[in-house]
């Protein structure tokens, strides 16, 4: 359920009028402490470098979406954390939870000046609406009636603007068997509504640890990279990937059509973040 806040419309002014440039950075499962790993990775290490690169080259940015599994314990010390790093960065930041994170304690702790809880974003030509997946207590998602209502309603209230709708669990199916077990279980009516409306350019998403872009009925549907560690795409069982850390630039044009790459870390600087196998 949404609060006022989260359910208001943010506007915002691009930099540039021909263009909204912004980041999307997504499942960064910070931990509590500083010291502790995931799958042998210090989460607030790889999330630090990817930072640094991502903003080693901020010219003309609008603003940072994060998309969900921003922590991993859903402990007030990793969002205290993240809201620090996130007002550092200097840029409007929108998030919505992933099925590690806990709603309550980020809109707790996830705020300020420049980091907002409000899920209808316009911006240039632009409307972005970030939806909410989770299921309590669950890895899978589903996007609720309620929800399907918030997007239908956004979109209707903005028909002539270019729309990029955001979750976190994926849309369309990732090709890996254990992990499609733990994606929309009922993707359908997302789909359907999404189709429903001429002005829908593009669906963003983390969960998957991996990146894919799909055109279909003249939808683009995205996954991006995980801050941290990588899962390996077309595993029928969990298995992690030896990519590095990333995050997706996009560009959207005030056409409605869309410029995106994924950015990985080097492996200079992937070097001493590598997984140890054995964790």
């Amino acid at each position: 359920m949404y609060d006022s806040n989260e359910a208001s419309c943010q506007t915002l002014q691009a930099i540039d009028p021909a263009v909204v440039r912004l980041l999307q950075i997504t499942d960064c499962h910070i931990l509590a402490r500083a010291q502790d790993c995931l799958k042998g990775m210090n989460t607030r290490a790889s999330f630090e470098a990817v930072c640094q690169a991502a903003m080693a080259d901020n010219t003309g940015l609008d603003l940072i979406l994060a998309t969900g599994d921003l922590s991993q314990d859903a402990s007030t010390a990793s969002y205290q954390y993240l809201a620090q790093r996130f007002d550092e960065l200097q840029l409007p930041l929108f998030w919505l939870p992933g099925n590690h994170d806990d709603g309550n304690a980020m809109r707790e702790h996830l705020g300020g000046e420049r980091i907002s809880a409000a899920k209808q974003v316009l911006i240039g030509n632009w409307l972005i609406v970030l939806l909410d997946s989770t299921i309590k207590g669950e890895t899978g998602g589903n996007v609720s009636a309620r929800q399907i209502d918030f997007l239908e309603a956004s979109l209707q209230a903005h028909p002539y603007q270019h729309a990029l709708v955001c979750l976190h669990h994926h849309a369309l199916p990732a090709g890996s068997e254990w992990m499609d077990r733990l994606g929309l279980q009922q993707p359908q009516p997302l789909i359907d509504a999404l189709k429903s409306h001429d002005n829908v350019r593009a669906v963003l998403w983390g969960h998957v640890h991996q990146q894919a872009h799909h055109h279909r009925d003249g939808i683009e549907w995205m996954s991006t990279p995980s801050t941290c560690v990588q899962f390996k795409p077309g595993s029928k069982t969990f298995a992690l990937d030896n990519l590095p850390p990333g995050y997706r630039r996009i560009n959207l044009n005030a056409d409605g059509s869309i410029d995106t790459t994924v950015e990985r870390l080097l492996d200079r600087e992937y070097d001493s973040l590598r997984p140890d196998p054995d964790h």
